[in-house]
């Protein structure tokens, strides 16, 4: 019967696949890897052997539909990328789409993934969290995303390469402003590295003398609500005499103000009168 199934791997150390992923990719007819080569070494280290077809960013749209054909047949397919789970900032979603569109069933062997790791080890608030993914290297996407999570109170979570980090961290602060920020490198392998640091000292972390190496999930501090300052009758004095000096007459701009401030009509009154002497 026809079966896709999405199959978490490893994302760097091989003792985390798990049985049933094993299990599944020794059951299932062909897999569909991201890189051919990757899945080929991943396989050969468990002994399995299994036809593979290259599915990728690039190639998604024949590819797919080349998959599609395969399961429409009958056959089982399990999708797998690189490192993690398929379909998170992976062309696997598009796969999981067709299949879904199709009445194709699909069903996840689940494994590794570098999003959680990072937030659980980030000490950060993990209750609720964003994942933005890669952020776009086009200036006014960029920028635009940037600005849309700039009031976000959830844990903010990007991918970024090695390559564009330091932009990255520096396009983060002046965004954001300074924030507890966790840089987590290289996780599960044996360089693993997570830094708790702030956004104002992670801008200087890296250089030409420290240049950054490995794969890189920023896990960011959500905004924090500014705490509301508690209003006194001074500043619904301070409301009603601006309605007024704009034209509304006072008992109005006095009803007004209590409205906006919780005082009373008569308190706000009294004291407006109490400061004109009167």
């Amino acid at each position: 019967m026809s079966k896709l199934f999405v199959v978490g791997t490893p994302i760097g150390n091989l003792d985390d696949m798990t049985f049933r992923a094993v299990k599944t990719l020794e059951q299932v007819d062909f897999i569909a890897a991201e890189d051919t080569r990757v899945t080929g070494k991943l396989l050969l280290h468990f002994g399995i052997k299994k036809p593979l077809v290259s599915y990728h960013e690039h190639n998604r749209k024949y590819a797919g539909d080349e998959i599609i054909k395969r399961l429409s047949e009958g056959r089982t397919c399990a999708v797998v990328t690189d490192a993690g789970m398929p379909c998170i900032s992976d062309p696997g979603e598009d796969l999981v789409k067709l299949c879904c569109d199709r009445g194709i069933p699909v069903e996840v062997v689940p494994g590794p993934s570098a999003v959680v790791s990072a937030l659980s080890v980030s000490g950060l608030e993990t209750s609720k969290f964003v994942f933005e993914g890669f952020l776009s290297t086009a200036p006014n996407s960029r920028k635009e995303a940037l600005n849309n999570c700039r009031n976000e109170k959830r844990t903010l979570i990007f991918y970024e390469a090695p390559h564009k980090l330091a932009k990255t961290l520096s396009d983060l602060y002046n965004c954001f402003g300074d924030r507890k920020i966790s840089i987590c490198r290289e996780l599960t392998k044996i360089h693993e590295e997570v830094l708790r640091t702030t956004l104002s000292e992670a801008v200087h972390l890296y250089n030409d003398e420290n240049k950054p190496r490995g794969e890189y999930v920023l896990v960011v501090e959500g905004c924090k609500e500014e705490p509301k300052r508690e209003l006194g009758i001074s500043d619904a004095v301070n409301m009603a005499k601006k309605l007024i000096s704009e034209g509304m007459k006072q008992p109005e701009a006095c009803r007004a103000a209590a409205k906006e401030t919780g005082f009373s009509k008569s308190e706000i009154y009294s004291a407006l009168l109490e400061e004109k002497g009167e």
